[in-house]
């Protein structure tokens, strides 16, 4: 059963420069292996806005509660480089209130644009 359905859009730009004005944004937002490649190498504008975008849509498919960490979510890759959410702390706390047994997650980022969908499940 479909617990909630979260969608997002940022543009790659925006979000940027964003992380340009404020240095620690950033870590405000993500974990470090969201930022950085497994060689070392810091992840791209539209990798980590596509990731903004699934937290975002993460928080709208919980019902959008005040309180959640955006660090209490993870986006992290596969080997086959298929995202999939983990959550923690705040995240996992509003999950288990509500049931959510299982994530789904598409991210997406083209002419400018990332997106996420996030479907939750129990």
């Amino acid at each position: 059963m479909i617990v909630g359905v979260g969608i997002d859009v940022a543009e790659v730009d925006r979000f940027a420069e964003a992380l340009g004005r404020t240095p620690r944004l950033a870590d405000r937002l993500f974990v470090p292996a969201e930022l950085w490649l497994p060689g070392g190498e810091r992840r791209g504008a539209a990798s980590l806005a596509a990731r903004f975008a699934a937290k975002e849509a993460l928080a709208k498919a919980l019902g959008a509660p005040r309180g959640l960490r955006w660090t209490d979510a993870e986006v992290v890759s596969e080997d086959s480089g298929r995202p999939r959410l983990v959550v923690r702390g705040t995240v996992a706390e509003r999950a288990t209130t509500l049931g959510v047994t299982t994530w789904h997650v598409s991210l997406s980022h083209d002419a400018g644009v990332a997106s996420a969908v996030v479907i939750a499940e129990r």
